[in-house]
């Protein structure tokens, strides 16, 4: 005789809840390997020890949030359904089959009144990555750096116009000094100084998530975004550092300065880095040379007028300081400008009878004109390291660490669109991605029979 399945359900068994989680889950292996009491010393500030209502353990809420982010679940009212229901989940947070769940409001009570302005995620990302360095995942000696847009919680077409001021570069006292001592050792008087001119820009701002950023770039969407910049080493991958700007800041710009707090904060002896075009820059080949590091980045051509001769068909000799033409004619330095580019110029009584005139300038005066920055050999120093053996390797790593590790959090972890408003809350959801990412390869390798 059939018997109907349904009546099973109101059958009463002594069972335990860990019988129930199979042994080869990730939370688990999670909490086999991951001690999450430093927890306790990181948030003992925020709390009142002699007042107050008993709060939500801190742990139980960050392992909620982990949970979260794990497996891919966007919001926190769906979290707190899904805890409800899921065996491991409740497992894990340390609830048994009948505890009622916390409410999801708790942790945008958290998120907005107690850890607000503060810079908890950023320390338990710090934590995570000391961990996997205890257990040897980071090298610490090559490091990947790429950004990835996170699409703000905001409509493109909600935005006003406004003007504001465009940042002071941050090497721009350094990039004086070495356009004076190179116009010194060209024999040219120094250049007057300019009064500081407050530069400005119209930007849009999305009134919605002020925070963010109209970006509008070649093969990228359009509207309002944050940018992820990331860095992983190569060792396993495991993310070292994260930092989230609006979306309409160049990739180059928080480079140097993130690269510096990585290897001050975990003392890192930096030997190699890998990027990506967006971050051939003079500033960051200058800088890399600076620090010794051997900087292995793409190459972008620019484009040139059309019908003329590309800058490349010119070379230039170091021992001279000058550049030959393709008819072996000399352009000789002239000055250098307060932008930090020498001028090198022809002889115009020698090309206005050149074959190759109207393919060189279109100058009416026949002379041609070449520009090379001061810096300009840091920057060839860079493309001959991308072009040696250990270079051409480094490059090619790129696409199984810091591009896959962006698409793990895109196709895993609900990196796609940001779930928060504001600066902030893009920054909590980065680094909580990254967090989560790194738990799972470290309880990963450390359960691997």
């Amino acid at each position: 005789m059939l018997r109907p399945i349904r009546e099973k359900q109101i059958e009463l068994e002594i069972v335990s809840i860990d019988q129930l989680v199979p042994e080869d889950h990730l939370l688990r292996k999670i909490d086999a390997s991951i001690d999450f009491n430093f927890i306790y010393d990181r948030v003992k500030s925020f709390y009142s020890q002699d007042n107050g209502r008993p709060p939500i353990d801190p742990v139980m809420l960050f392992k909620m949030m982990l949970v979260g982010y794990l497996f891919g679940i966007r919001s926190e009212r769906q979290l707190e359904k899904e805890i409800q229901t899921n065996v491991a989940y409740r497992w894990f947070l340390g609830l048994n089959l009948t505890d009622s769940v916390p409410h999801h409001s708790t942790i945008s009570f958290n998120r907005h009144k107690r850890f607000k302005g503060t810079k908890i995620f950023q320390n338990i990302f710090d934590e995570v990555v000391l961990l996997a360095m205890e257990h040897r995942m980071v090298g610490g000696r090559l490091l990947f750096t790429d950004s990835t847009h996170l699409k703000a919680n905001a409509n493109k077409r909600k935005f006003v116009k406004e003007t504001v001021q465009v940042d002071t570069r941050e090497y721009i006292e350094e990039l004086n000094q070495a356009i004076e001592d190179d116009r010194k050792a060209h024999g040219k008087k120094p250049l007057p100084k300019k009064e500081k001119e407050v530069e400005e820009k119209e930007i849009k701002v999305s009134t919605t998530d002020k925070d963010s950023g109209y970006m509008f770039r070649d093969g990228k969407p359009e509207g309002f975004f944050y940018l992820d910049h990331r860095t992983t080493d190569h060792k396993y991958n495991i993310i070292t550092d994260v930092y989230v700007t609006p979306g309409n800041v160049h990739d180059s710009r928080p480079y140097l300065e993130r690269l510096d707090r990585q290897c001050t904060r975990f003392d890192f002896k930096l030997e190699a880095v890998g990027l990506d075009a967006g971050y051939l820059t003079m500033p960051i080949c200058h800088g890399l040379d600076q620090r010794g590091i051997m900087g292995v980045i793409a190459h972008r051509r620019f484009s040139t007028v059309k019908g003329l001769l590309p800058k490349w068909k010119f070379t230039f000799d170091h021992v001279t300081d000058t550049y030959t033409c393709p008819q072996s004619q000399i352009l000789t330095y002239s000055t250098t400008n307060r932008e930090g580019y020498r001028q090198y110029h022809s002889n115009p009584e020698i090309c206005k009878d050149c074959p190759l005139l109207s393919q060189c300038t279109k100058s009416k005066s026949h002379k041609k004109v070449i520009t090379r920055h001061v810096w300009e050999d840091k920057k060839e120093k860079v493309r001959e390291n991308r072009l040696s053996p250990e270079g051409k390797t480094i490059y090619k790593m790129r696409k199984e660490t810091i591009e896959r590790s962006f698409a793990d959090s895109k196709q895993l972890h609900g990196l796609r669109y940001c779930r928060l408003r504001s600066l902030e809350g893009a920054s909590e959801q980065a680094l909580m991605t990254a967090i989560a990412q790194n738990i799972k390869k470290i309880a990963n390798h450390l359960t691997r029979g």
